[in-house]
C-alpha cells in the first residue's frame, strides 16, 4: 500500500505538467502553421500584385511602340512644376526627344515584361520607381500642375503615380523568395543543384519540386491572357479607324473624317504686343464669353449649358496657361469670372492680365478692382442702352473713377451710334472695345432693319449692325481700338474674321477660344499681321 501509494502520487504531480506541456506544444504548432500559410498567402498576393504592376507597364509600352509618331514631347512641355525648365529643355532638343522617346517606351516594356515574369525583379523595381519618379515630378497632384496630365478621379499629393512608384520600390526591398517567379526558379535550382551522382531511385521530393517549378509559371497563363487581351484592344481599334475612316461614303457632310487638335509644337511664334495706357497688351486678347458660359448660340438653348459643363476649373486654367505660352497675355471677362482668374493666378503663377467689362457701376468696377482687373471698361450692350437714354454724364463719371484707382478706361459698344454720341459728347476713353465683322453669314440675313441690342427682339444673330460705317468712323479715332466678336459668335471663320479685323482698323483683337482652337488661332493672327493691309495708323 505505501510503495503503491506513492507511485500514484508521482503520477498525478507528472501529469498536470504533461498536460501543459502537450498544450503549449499544440500551440507552438499551430502558430507554425498559421504563419507558413500566411507566408504561402502572403506569396500568391505579393506576385499577384507584381504582375499586376507589370501588365500596366508593359502595355503602356506596348501602345507608346505601335503609335505612329507618338512622342513624349507634349507631355513633358506642358510640365509648370519647378523641375519644368529640365523637362522643357529636354523637349526643345531633337536629339534628347528622341532619347527619351526610345527610353521611355522601352524601358516601361522590358520592366514591365520583367515585373510579369519576375526575372530581375529588384533592379526592374528600381528602374520602375526611376521612371515614375520623373513622371510625379513633371505632374505632381499639386493644384495647378496637373494640367496636360491624362487623370481620372480626385488627387491631392497623393496619386496612382506614386502609390505605384512606392509598390516598386517595397518590391526592390523584399528577397527574391517571396515572389513566385523566374528568379525563385533560378535561385532555387542553384541552391539545389546536385554535386553527387544522381541517385538511381527516384527523390521523394520531386513531386514537390514540380509544383514548385509550377507556382514560378504563375505568370505565363497571365502573360496569355494578356496578349488576347492586347489582340482584342488592337482588333477592335482597327475597326473603328475603319469604320470612322474608310467607310466615309456612310457619314453625312457635316461629319468630321478626322479631329486634330493643334499642339504648342505647330505653334509659329509669339502674338506681338502693344500698348493700352500703361498696359502691355498682346494683338490677340482671350475673350471669357465661353469660359462662362455666354455662348451666343442665337436659338441654341442647351449650348451655353454645355460650354458651362465642358469648362471645368482645370480646363479653364489649362486653356489660359496655353494662351500664355502663345504670347497671349490678356482676357477679357466680366467680374462674375474673379475667382477663377485669381485661382489661376494663386495655383499656377500664372501672369494673364484680366480686363474687366464691369465698368459700368461703381459697385462692379469696385469688384473688378477687388478681383485684379489691369484695366475696365463701360459694358458695350450697357452703354448702348445708357447712350440710347441720352446718359452719357454716367459713362464719363465711371470713366473717372476707374482712372482714380490708376487703371485703363475704354467704353465698349455694338452700336456705332455709341461711339459717335460719347465723341460728340467729349467722353474720350483710353481705348474702345467696338464690335466688328460682315454681314457674309446666312444667319445675318434675319430682319436687319430691326436688329439692335437696344430691340426687345434683338435675336442674338448680329453684333456690328452697320460695319462700314464701323470701319470709316473708328478709323479716325485716336484710342486704341480692340475689335471683338470678328467671328460674330462662331458664324464666321477665324481665317475671315481676324483678317478682317487687323485689315480694317482694329489695333487688337478680343477672340473667344476653346483649348483646341487657342494655336491655330494663333497661327492666324501671324499670318494676319505678317500680310496686314491697313490704312490707319497702330494705335497703341
Amino acid at each position: 500500500m505505501g510503495v503503491g501509494g506513492k507511485v500514484d502520487q508521482v503520477s498525478q504531480e507528472i501529469v498536470p505538467e504533461v498536460f501543459i506541456f502537450r498544450k503549449l506544444l499544440m500551440k507552438q504548432l499551430t502558430l507554425v502553421i498559421r504563419k507558413t500559410k500566411m507566408k504561402k498567402y502572403s506569396s500568391y498576393l505579393l506576385t499577384g500584385l507584381r504582375i499586376l504592376v507589370g501588365w500596366h507597364f508593359l502595355y503602356e509600352g506596348i501602345v507608346k511602340l505601335m503609335a505612329p509618331g507618338w512622342s513624349a514631347k507634349m507631355y513633358l512641355m506642358g510640365s509648370n512644376w519647378i523641375f519644368s525648365g529640365i523637362f522643357h529643355r529636354m523637349a526643345d532638343s531633337p536629339a534628347m526627344i528622341n532619347t527619351v522617346d526610345f527610353l521611355n517606351t522601352w524601358g516601361l516594356i522590358l520592366i514591365g515584361f520583367s515585373l510579369f515574369i519576375g526575372l530581375l525583379v529588384r533592379w526592374s523595381s528600381i528602374a520602375g520607381a526611376l521612371l515614375l519618379t520623373f513622371y510625379f515630378a513633371a505632374y505632381p497632384p499639386i493644384p495647378g500642375h496637373t494640367f496636360g496630365a491624362i487623370t481620372e478621379g480626385n488627387y491631392i499629393w497623393v496619386n496612382k503615380t506614386l502609390i505605384e512608384l512606392v509598390m516598386l520600390l517595397v518590391f526592390a526591398s523584399l528577397p527574391p523568395h517571396f515572389f513566385f517567379g523566374i528568379d525563385r526558379l533560378i535561385r532555387r535550382w542553384r541552391d539545389e543543384k546536385p554535386h553527387a551522382p544522381i541517385p538511381a531511385e527516384k527523390p521523394e521530393g520531386a513531386y514537390l519540386n514540380r509544383r514548385e517549378i509550377l507556382r514560378d509559371l504563375i505568370s505565363v497563363p497571365f502573360l496569355g491572357a494578356f496578349a488576347y487581351a492586347a489582340y482584342k484592344k488592337k482588333k477592335w481599334e482597327s475597326f473603328e479607324n475603319k469604320f470612322l475612316l474608310d467607310k466615309t461614303d456612310a457619314l453625312s457632310g457635316a461629319t468630321l473624317k478626322t479631329f486634330t487638335f493643334s499642339s504648342l509644337g505647330d505653334l509659329k511664334g509669339q502674338i506681338p504686343k502693344g500698348k493700352i495706357g500703361n498696359l502691355e497688351v498682346s494683338r490677340l486678347i482671350m475673350g471669357g464669353n465661353l469660359i462662362g458660359g455666354w455662348s451666343h448660340a442665337r436659338d441654341l438653348i442647351y449650348t451655353d449649358k454645355l460650354v458651362k459643363t465642358y469648362h471645368s476649373d482645370e480646363r479653364v486654367m489649362m486653356t489660359m496657361q496655353l494662351a500664355e505660352k502663345c504670347g497671349i497675355n490678356a482676357l477679357i471677362t466680366n467680374p462674375l469670372l474673379c475667382r477663377i482668374i485669381n485661382k489661376y493666378w494663386h495655383e499656377t503663377g500664372g501672369k494673364m492680365q484680366f480686363i474687366s467689362d464691369g465698368g459700368n457701376s461703381k459697385e462692379s468696377i469696385e469688384k473688378s478692382l477687388e478681383g485684379g482687373a489691369s484695366a475696365i471698361y463701360f459694358h458695350g450692350g450697357v452703354a448702348d442702352r445708357t447712350t440710347n437714354d441720352g446718359k452719357f454724364d454716367e459713362i464719363a463719371k465711371n470713366l473717372e473713377l476707374i482712372r482714380s484707382y490708376g487703371k485703363p478706361a475704354g467704353i465698349g459698344a455694338h452700336r456705332i451710334e455709341t461711339v459717335k454720341g460719347c465723341v460728340e459728347h467729349g467722353i474720350k476713353p483710353d481705348f474702345w472695345v467696338k464690335t466688328m465683322h460682315h454681314h457674309n453669314y446666312w444667319s445675318a440675313k434675319v430682319d436687319l432693319e430691326r436688329q439692335t441690342t437696344i430691340d426687345k427682339d434683338f435675336r442674338d444673330n448680329m453684333f456690328d449692325f452697320t460695319p462700314e460705317e464701323t470701319i470709316r468712323f473708328m478709323n479716325g479715332l485716336e484710342e486704341p481700338w480692340i475689335g471683338f466678336k470678328l467671328l460674330a459668335a462662331g458664324a464666321i471663320h477665324p481665317l475671315e474674321g481676324i483678317p478682317y479685323g487687323f485689315n480694317n482698323g482694329a489695333d487688337f483683337v478680343c477672340v473667344g477660344m476653346y483649348d483646341f482652337q487657342v494655336v491655330e488661332d494663333c497661327n492666324i493672327v501671324l499670318d494676319s499681321l505678317a500680310k496686314v493691309q491697313r490704312t490707319r495708323p497702330w494705335r497703341g
